[in-house]
């Protein structure tokens, strides 16, 4: 997407409300949008055009249905890393597609990585992989048992 640099895009109430309908439907027709929104079509077209060359929408995404993530066994797995070794291990994470988010934190661990394998087997497997990588000094998982709120933003 162009994002206009340097430039400062100032949200109203009607894009904090488009962003939100995005939210919850990112494929949602603009004509759809304009109408739940009360503006005109093409308002809502430029509007939304606008969010996207400001960087404010950086990008639309699949969001996995509760069946698949049922079917899979989610976790977090915390990582102590070597001083320096941060960019070579998250370029090591990001080749792995069960790694779905990273995090850089403080405190004990320095990274936070969420995981989704299909098996406790998967998993296992996993975390030895991601122990493995050099510059990982240790490391605690964490198996997601259930999802009591969930604010995908």
């Amino acid at each position: 997407m162009n994002k206009m640099p340097g430039q400062r895009y100032i949200m109203d109430d009607i894009d904090r409300r488009m962003i939100a309908e995005l939210s919850a439907n990112a494929r949602i027709p603009v004509a759809t949008l304009a109408k739940r929104l009360d503006v005109a079509r093409s308002t809502a077209q430029a509007r939304l055009e606008r969010l996207e060359q400001s960087g404010i929408i950086d990008g639309y995404t699949l969001r996995l249905g509760d069946v698949v993530r049922a079917r899979q066994i989610r976790s977090t797995a915390l990582l102590q890393i070597e001083p320096r070794a941060t960019a070579t291990v998250i370029q090591r994470l990001k080749a792995m597609p069960e790694v779905g988010r990273v995090h850089t934190t403080s405190g004990r661990f320095d990274l936070i990585v969420e995981l989704a394998t299909a098996t406790t087997e998967e998993l296992d497997r996993l975390l030895d992989q991601i122990g493995a990588v050099p510059g990982v000094q240790g490391s605690e998982s964490l198996i997601h048992l259930s999802t009591r709120i969930s604010r995908d933003t």
